[in-house]
């Protein structure tokens, strides 16, 4: 009697515990993880407000082309991970994502480079087919002897090896700073030729232009892959607005519309790029007696 009394004493406390445990698990929400934290904090929901501007405090600005290159150690962020990986995408994937899933648009980037802005859209198949996607034909033995087949070759995100960022410079007299905005991203994708086998000569092409005001909700809400810690605390608007990347200044507004590459070779290229860059500088200390 003692031993039937002290087996329905230790079940009753395992069914107890197990009561719990499902209560616990389905009654608030908390699924079973490796973590030894909920990740419920670090929350990203909307980007942070812009300081007004008024077009009367605007005394100067200059729109400014720049290219990130990923191949930098401190751009690689912007391309990882390779693919999805624990919530978080690399940037492509975002804004791709951002195209099929929100609604959210594209741009011709010939139009936009012509001064057309963001006028001429593009459909999700057309930037599928700028990404590389479409079909290869292979010849096949069937029964009834040599047929051509269409297989459908999808796109690799991965050939995006660069970022054209178009952004607005300009000092604000009733704040008295120098602030910045960015306008618009550009993917830019590294190909090669199907008869250049070796792989010698890289091809690059513009994607699309994005709206960035357009997508920045989608980007504030979007967690960067950190190589170096998994803790999610910085999201891709957050990389863009605190200039968390490395870049080069490739045009500066003009008349002519042309690039410092239309006009200048060799190192002469980069130096050009520094002469525009301390000219921004220069403008805002100017401002200022000591």
């Amino acid at each position: 009697m003692k031993r039937v009394l002290k087996f329905l004493a230790v079940f009753s406390v395992l069914y107890l515990a197990v009561l719990n445990i499902n209560f616990a698990q389905e009654g608030t929400g908390v699924s079973v993880s490796d973590m030894p934290y909920s990740e419920i904090h670090m929350k990203f929901d909307s980007p942070m407000p812009y300081q007004y501007v008024r077009e009367a405090d605007v005394m100067w600005s200059r729109i400014i082309w720049r290219r990130i290159e990923l191949s930098e150690k401190m751009n690689h962020i912007l391309a990882l991970p390779i693919t999805p990986n624990r919530g978080t995408m690399s940037l492509i994937d975002v804004i791709l994502d951002g195209i099929h899933t929100k609604g959210l648009t594209a741009y011709n980037a010939r139009a936009v480079d012509a001064g057309n802005e963001f006028d001429v859209i593009m459909t999700e198949d057309q930037v599928h087919e700028k990404m590389g996607a479409g079909f290869i034909i292979e010849v096949v033995e069937t029964l009834e002897g040599w047929d051509t087949v269409k297989i459908p070759k999808p796109y690799n995100s991965s050939e995006i090896s660069a970022y054209i960022v178009k952004e607005l410079w300009f000092f604000d007299k009733q704040r008295s700073v120098l602030d910045v905005r960015v306008i618009g991203l550009c993917p830019v994708r590294k190909y090669y030729r199907d008869d250049d086998y070796e792989q010698a000569r890289p091809l690059y092409q513009k994607i699309f232009w994005i709206n960035y005001p357009e997508f920045r909700p989608l980007l504030a809400k979007s967690p960067i892959y950190s190589p170096y810690t998994d803790v999610k605390n910085l999201s891709f608007d957050d990389i863009f607005q605190k200039r968390f990347f490395s870049s080069y200044i490739i045009q500066e507004s003009n008349p002519y519309q042309r690039g410092i590459v239309d006009y200048e070779s060799g190192l002469e290229v980069l130096l050009e790029a520094d002469r525009v860059k301390e000219e921004i500088f220069n403008f805002e200390q100017d401002l200022w007696e000591y």
